[in-house]
Parts: structure tokens; C-alpha cells; sequence
């Protein structure tokens, strides 16, 4: 899902009121003592000093965990901060899973370069007005903000429930390699036909309303896959990576037998899944020089442990 914010600059005229008054000049104080003017003083804290040495250095990117509504697209939306207990736990998630993949397959000089310089992070979702949830927004290329921050946990934390908190996981590192599938395209623009696969079978806004079961029976992966071209493509080469060889194999032999509502057979849509499949291995290859089963084999191996 990708942002471009827009600031909207509002002129407050005051009321004036016609009659007799007077006024006077009230002393401001100390200016100095008002907070942020100047711009405050954060002592690191250990959760500083972790994010620096092992996410900041090495691979140039922030985290920004202390709370700045102004950081989201959308300040009239209602979100919380994240738990500061959180906060390691995700960044080891990232640089295991997500990080370290990418950069074991094309290099540190390769991921520095493309990746998204500053991570924003929300404790809670982001609702829009359909009534979707939007986990991760990928912003210009350089941010990526990721919401629902308070629901995440992994193994090695107290109250761990695998069937559930597996699928938070997965779901979290889904999208990481979406919003950086977002980035790579915004780059360079993945092949003309991936437009072409399912045309005429995308749904827009109406997304929300079809399951994973019907979107995969015409020919799109995920029910969001549908919502547009650029959410295909991203949403294809996501899933293809966190659920490996194995798993994507899997979701193509679990498509329905029979046509679909828009009139589409099980062989159909497994032949446009798997012609998408090849368009986004190809992408990879002649756009970034990239193995991409190379990489879905890394991915899945990095994210197995983990759920």
C-alpha cells in the first residue's frame, strides 16, 4: 500500500468583535522552559542503544517508537503508541527474517541502498472507511510505518500460543516483504503483462467483501491481491516468499474445483497464478539480478523457526 502525504494548510481568521475594550502585552515567562521548542533532551534508553547497534549501524535504518501522531498519513485517524516491550522483539524479527534474507542473497551494498531508511511504529491498526485493516504503509520509499505493533509475539515470550500468535508472526513479515516489493517496483516497474494475467477480474474497493478462497479461484493469491495491479504484484512475490516452495504449491493444489462467480476454472486460475509466478521470478532476475527461488528458499527458512 503505498502514501503520498498531503499537508493541508488552514488560515484561522479571528472573530472580531466591534466595541470598547482595551488591551495589554502579557508577559510570555521563560521561553526556554517551553517543551519542544527548542527540542527535547531523550536520554537513550536500552532499547536505544539495542535499535542503534544492531538495526541503526549496520544496516541505516531508524526505528521511531516514542509516540508523533504527525508521523501517519492520517492524523484524524485514532491510534496508541507502541508497548516499549515490544519493540525488540519486532526488530529481531526484522533483521532475522526480513533483513538478513535479502542481504545473505544480494549483498549489504544492494540492501542498503533500497531499503526503507526509517521504520514508524503503531501500537494499534489503522481502519479505513470500508472497514479495511491497513498493517503497513510504504511512504516515498524511505518509511514504512507498521501498525498493530501491541499484538505482536513470539516464542520466546510469555503467554505464546502457536495456532494463534504463528499467524501474527507470518502476517507481520508478510508485510515487510510486501511493502518492500512496493519499494523494488516503485524502482523499477515490474513487467507490463502482470497487468494483463487477471484483467478484467480485479475488484477495487470491493476487496474486502471476497475471501482468499474466491480471489484464488480467479487467479490472485490473497483477496487484497485484487484490490489493483500494483497490490498483485506485491502481494504474489509476499506470499511467494514467506510461504516457500512448499506452501505456494500448496495454495495452488488447494484451489476449488469448478468455476468461479466470474466464470473461471480451477485449471485457468492456477495457469494465471503460475504464469504471474514466472513474470515475478523473471523481475527479479532481470531487474536486480536476483534468484528468486534462491530467495523464497532463504526467506521461508529464516521465517520457519519463528512460527
Amino acid at each position: 500500500m503505498r502514501f503520498i502525504s498531503r499537508y493541508t494548510f488552514v488560515l484561522f481568521i479571528p472573530l472580531l468583535v466591534w466595541g470598547f475594550a482595551s488591551c495589554k502585552e502579557e508577559p510570555l515567562g521563560d521561553v526556554e522552559a517551553i517543551s519542544g521548542l527548542g527540542g527535547d533532551v531523550v536520554v537513550p534508553t536500552a532499547i536505544d542503544n539495542w535499535l542503534m547497534d544492531s538495526i541503526t549501524v549496520p544496516y541505516n535504518i531508524a526505528f521511531k517508537y516514542r509516540w508523533d501522531q504527525f508521523e501517519f498519513n492520517d492524523v484524524s485517524k485514532t491510534l496508541v503508541p507502541p508497548d516499549e516491550q515490544k519493540i525488540i522483539p519486532l526488530a529481531k524479527v526484522v533483521r532475522s527474517a526480513w533483513i538478513k534474507p535479502y542481504i545473505d542473497q544480494v549483498g549489504l551494498v544492494f540492501f542498503n541502498k533500497y531499503s526503507p531508511k526509517f521504520f514508524v511504529l503503531s501500537g494499534s491498526v489503522q481502519y479505513l472507511s470500508n472497514g479495511a485493516v491497513v498493517l503497513g504503509q510504504a511512504e516515498g520509499g524511505r518509511k514504512i510505518v507498521v501498525f498493530d505493533v501491541n499484538n505482536f509475539i513470539t516464542k520466546q515470550e510469555a503467554g505464546y500460543v502457536p495456532a494463534r500468535d504463528s499467524a501474527v508472526v507470518k502476517e507481520f513479515v508478510h508485510t515487510l516483504q510486501h511493502e518492500f516489493a512496493h519499494i523494488l517496483h516503485q524502482n523499477i516497474l515490474y513487467p507490463v503483462e502482470f497487468k494483463t494475467v487477471t484483467a478484467g477480474l480485479f475488484q477495487g474497493e470491493n476487496w474486502i467483501n471476497v475471501s482468499n478462497t474466491e480471489a484464488r479461484q480467479d487467479g490472485f493469491i490473497t483477496a487484497y491481491a485484487s484490490s489493483g495491479f500494483d497490490d498483485d504484484f506485491v502481494e504474489t512475490v509476499s506470499i511467494m516468499l514467506i510461504e516457500g516452495k512448499a506452501g505456494w504449491e500448496a495454495i495452488l493444489n488447494a484451489i476449488p474445483e469448478g468455476v468461479s462467480a466470474n466464470g473461471t476454472s480451477k485449471a485457468d486460475a492456477v495457469a494465471k497464478l503460475r504464469r504471474k509466478e514466472a513474470l515475478v521470478v523473471s523481475y527479479f532476475k532481470t531487474a536486480w539480478g536476483i534468484d528468486f527461488y534462491e530467495l523464497q528458499a532463504r526467506s521461508r527458512a529464516a521465517l520457519q523457526p519463528l512460527l
